[in-house]
């Protein structure tokens, strides 16, 4: 038990080490972050104000928050009609006829 504590302990602090010597070239660039001297990600950058902070921010997270939904039947669509109607398409014009072309009266009793 006493082994298999100590083999822990050095697993952690190897490990410890092992992150604490990353190349910080490949650490993210975090701009506005305080430049605390020759261990900061941004040595030599400017810090942002606020309102710079939070607008980078927001246009960070849209490439992965924006809907880019794709139907595939609207690569056959040349022409939209409008509302109630049939769009013109690639491939085979297909007229469908409505149900009922006449209708008969029926006589009241």
């Amino acid at each position: 038990m006493k082994f298999y504590t100590i083999v822990m302990t050095g697993l952690v602090l190897v490990g410890t080490a092992a992150l604490a010597a990353a190349n910080p070239a490949m650490l993210p660039k975090h701009p506005g972050y305080p430049s605390g001297g020759d261990y900061a990600n941004d040595t030599g950058q400017k810090n942002l104000t606020v309102e710079q902070s939070l607008s980078r921010a927001a246009v960070s997270e849209d490439t992965h928050t924006a809907q880019k939904l794709v139907d595939p039947y609207n690569a056959r669509l040349l022409k939209s009609q409008g509302a109630g109607q049939l769009p013109t398409v690639q491939g085979p014009q297909i007229k469908i006829e409505p149900p009922v072309t006449e209708a008969t009266r029926m006589p009241k009793q």
